[in-house]
């Protein structure tokens, strides 16, 4: 969505080339079932959405970036509708429902649960409707290509590296939430714009802030499918196996998260997310998406509660950027989840995800149009080196030691293991990026020694204002800022 939006941004000062992991579609965008919140209806105010961001982001917002979200907000939804997007309607009124640590009703909708789908194929419509626009798929970019300080273009992968010159590079690789075990992100997020970021000498601010969402799908056989927060929203229960609410169903992300967590092993049983209690009809006129995917793996939730269980869904750290998408690389630029420009701070507030990708993919094109002419300087091509081991034991490393829940010593060990893993020669330059995102996640959630947001440490459940301050990681070396 971010990339999307940028390329639209960017087409009438040259030629833009959008390159995909995967086919277009495969991202978390197309994923993105609560919706997008923007101040537009008559009771709120963008002061109001403002002022449950900062909340959500416990005390490390970026007022300023925070400002720039909520100000644009109105003005990207229209946009969107301008470029054919299909919003819920009720009597041809907008329709804004409402999700946790949210004040007013503020969150738009696309066919029910569909939202993230429906913008992201208004926004392709458009930029393919644009001449100097070209796309390229199933081409994953292994590392960028930077002379004297400067990004001049990227390496895509193919039989071998193939070298991609560019006046400008815009990061919208999305998430990261495949580093861990249990994720509701699709298998291309694999944390590969910060990995190839950081590599290419761009600072990582924030990064050992994971969002897990409270209610993925648990089911045998089963991906682990988002259960979307709106479904809370509209009065869905979270019930314990003998059927009792055990928390509060709209508290912030991190806290349902770590009350179902505590439940589970106080019962050692699963918990459930109830909606039976709906009406006949209303889960599948309200969430046709969600309820014929539980349909497919043969739980009907209109007639039983679906068990859940806490995911890797959302990174709030990333690439540091100014407000218009600039790293502190030349030339390189990033947008979206992929991005930490302190807008969510320790914690996102729910559906300013899609917001963030079209505000700051907006803002990122302008500034992009400025870069000059570049001169395509041979660049020698990138080793294709990995970390040697198992994906699966990097996802389940980090489960356990750097998940929902972390300490000091889980947290060393999984740091001594990631800085031992050896180097060898290969081509799987995803687990390279895996090993890379995670070791920096570790590390910087060993650093920061309190609680706060997204990241909990058993030994230090309190937040401590000494740590009001950003993790900042550059060149090996995790500092506060």
């Amino acid at each position: 969505m971010a990339g999307l939006r940028a390329a639209i941004e960017l087409a009438p000062a040259g030629r833009v080339l959008v390159v995909a992991k995967d086919s277009l579609q495969e991202s978390a965008s197309q994923y993105a079932q609560g919706g997008i919140a923007a101040a537009l209806s008559d009771d709120d105010e963008v002061d109001l959405h403002e002022k449950d961001t900062l909340a959500a982001g416990d005390g490390l917002c970026d007022a300023g970036a925070v400002r720039v979200l909520v100000e644009d907000a109105p003005r990207a939804i229209e946009e969107l509708i301008g470029f054919g997007a299909e919003f819920d309607r009720e009597d041809g009124e907008l329709m804004f429902g409402r999700e946790g640590a949210h004040s007013r009703n503020r969150i738009l909708h696309a066919h029910g649960d569909s939202t993230g789908r429906e913008i992201a194929r208004a926004l392709y419509v458009k930029a393919a409707s644009l001449s100097n626009i070209e796309f390229r798929t199933f081409a994953a970019v292994s590392d960028l290509a930077v002379v004297d300080g400067e990004v001049v273009g990227a390496w895509a992968c193919d039989q071998k590296p193939v070298m991609i010159s560019a006046r400008a590079v815009l990061l919208a690789t999305g998430g990261l939430g495949r580093i861990y075990k249990e994720t509701t992100n699709p298998n291309v997020a694999t944390g590969d714009g910060v990995a190839i970021a950081y590599r290419a000498g761009a600072t990582i601010q924030d990064i050992e802030f994971v969002q897990f969402h409270p209610t993925a799908l648990h089911l045998d056989g089963a991906p682990r499918f988002l259960l979307s927060e709106a479904l809370r929203g509209d009065g869905a229960y979270l019930r314990n196996a003998a059927g009792e609410r055990f928390t509060e169903e709209l508290a912030p992300r991190d806290v349902v998260s770590r009350a179902i967590v505590a439940e589970i092993k106080r019962t050692g049983q699963h918990v459930f997310l109830d909606m039976t209690h709906f009406g006949p009809g209303v889960v599948e006129k309200h969430f046709p998406r969600i309820y014929e995917t539980c349909l497919k793996y043969g739980l009907d939730i209109s007639r039983e509660p679906a068990p859940v269980h806490p995911a890797a869904h959302y990174a709030m750290g990333g690439v540091r950027t100014d407000l218009y998408g600039r790293t502190d690389v030349g030339r390189l630029f990033a947008a979206g989840e992929v991005a930490s420009t302190g807008v969510h701070g320790a914690n996102r507030l729910a559906s300013n995800s899609l917001l963030e990708g079209l505000v700051f993919g907006a803002r990122a094109g302008v500034a992009m149009r400025e870069s000059s002419s570049v001169s395509a300087a041979a660049v020698e091509a990138p080793a294709l080196l990995q970390q040697d081991c198992a994906e699966a034991t990097l996802r389940q490393w980090m489960w356990d030691d750097c998940g929902i829940v972390r300490s000091a010593g889980p947290l060393s060990e999984l740091v001594s293991r990631l800085e031992s893993l050896p180097i060898v020669k290969g081509r799987d330059f995803e687990r390279r990026n895996i090993a890379q995102v995670a070791e920096l996640i570790a590390r910087c959630a060993l650093a920061r020694e309190e609680s706060r947001g997204g990241h909990y440490r058993t030994d230090f459940p309190e937040k401590r204002a000494e740590f009001e301050r950003h993790t900042l990681a550059a060149d090996g070396v995790v500092r506060f800022a």
